[in-house]
């Protein structure tokens, strides 16, 4: 009974929170994205649930004043670079990126002088100072068409090392590997997930192309978050072992609810780490806007735009 009662009061709390929120975001004029591996209460206050990039672009395309990313920061400052003349809130200073910060616009320049005739592929997951300095971008859905469109035989791929292998084995050109990699998808162990399905047989496995080689053999379908949902939903299995953060299979489960969606997963801290009570106190105080020298959001816009013209162009 007292659990019960605790329980409730847990609900009530984050039913008022939520509410606040939504008023918050009428009286600034603002946007909400989540990411898919934020929290399932923040989906309720969320404008947009989705990938990094897509997000970015759905809220350039509105006419917010304010854009509040529940994500980590490098999708902040990718929001920042399509929508320079919006401010962009980012609710948590912990949500980081240790795949992010694992490259550097002063290594991204080291290595471009050592490799000249070599292009740079930058995944989303990036700085923007990264970015700026590189050639064009890529999500996880379109690296492989990224790389294999550049006139470059060589290609600097960064930062996500199992990402780039992936890529390296769809494509002739030289891969030039950077040594990053996402601690979430690579401490991911293939042999511990051969003893999971062998636990639930017949349910197709779904991995993120951030996994280490030998876990993506074992997979049935290798795809970003995005392509997650649609799999599911043209696939005729019933039951699917999801390969990645957790939050995205409880938003797997409130998409498609007609299947059933088991989690081999691990938890991202720094998802994690936005709240709802963070949220309404960034909306109220503008706390921890993101800022950009203009140079900055010049150099990656361009090379933002190359991929998006990319896949416009592919469409």
């Amino acid at each position: 009974m007292r659990q019960e009662l605790v329980s409730k009061s847990i609900m009530e709390d984050i039913d008022k929170q939520v509410e606040l929120i939504l008023e918050l975001k009428k009286q600034r004029n603002a946007v909400i994205l989540v990411h898919n591996y934020q929290r399932p209460e923040m989906f309720r206050i969320a404008d947009y649930i989705g990938d990094s990039l897509g997000l970015s672009v759905k809220a350039a395309e509105t006419k917010a004043d304010v854009i509040l990313f529940c994500g980590v920061k490098f999708m902040a400052e990718t929001a920042k670079i399509l929508s320079p003349d919006k401010t962009v809130l980012l609710p948590s200073l912990d949500a980081g990126c240790s795949l992010a910060d694992m490259a550097t616009a002063e290594k991204v320049k080291e290595i471009k002088k050592a490799h000249p005739d070599a292009a740079v592929a930058s995944y989303v997951n990036t700085t923007a100072d990264v970015k700026a300095v590189s050639d064009i971008c890529c999500t996880s859905a379109n690296a492989v068409e990224i790389v294999n469109s550049l006139p470059n035989k060589k290609v600097i791929f960064l930062p996500d090392r199992n990402l780039g292998r992936y890529v390296q084995q769809h494509t002739d050109k030289e891969i030039i590997l950077w040594d990053g990699y996402c601690f979430v998808h690579d401490k991911l162990d293939a042999d511990t997930l051969s003893e999971f399905k062998q636990r639930y047989p017949g349910a197709k496995v779904i991995a993120h192309p951030e996994c280490k080689e030998d876990l993506l053999k074992l997979s049935d379908h290798i795809c970003g978050t995005g392509g997650m949902a649609k799999f599911a939903k043209s696939d005729g299995s019933k039951n699917f072992i999801v390969v990645t953060e957790c939050g995205m299979t409880e938003k797997l489960r409130e998409d498609v609810p007609e299947k059933n969606f088991l989690s081999f997963c691990n938890i991202c801290p720094y998802m994690k780490s936005t709240t709802l009570p963070l949220v309404a106190r960034s909306l109220v105080s503008n706390m921890h806007e993101i800022t950009l020298p203009q140079d900055t959001i010049k150099n990656a816009r361009k090379a933002i735009d190359r991929m998006l013209e990319f896949s416009k162009n592919a469409a």
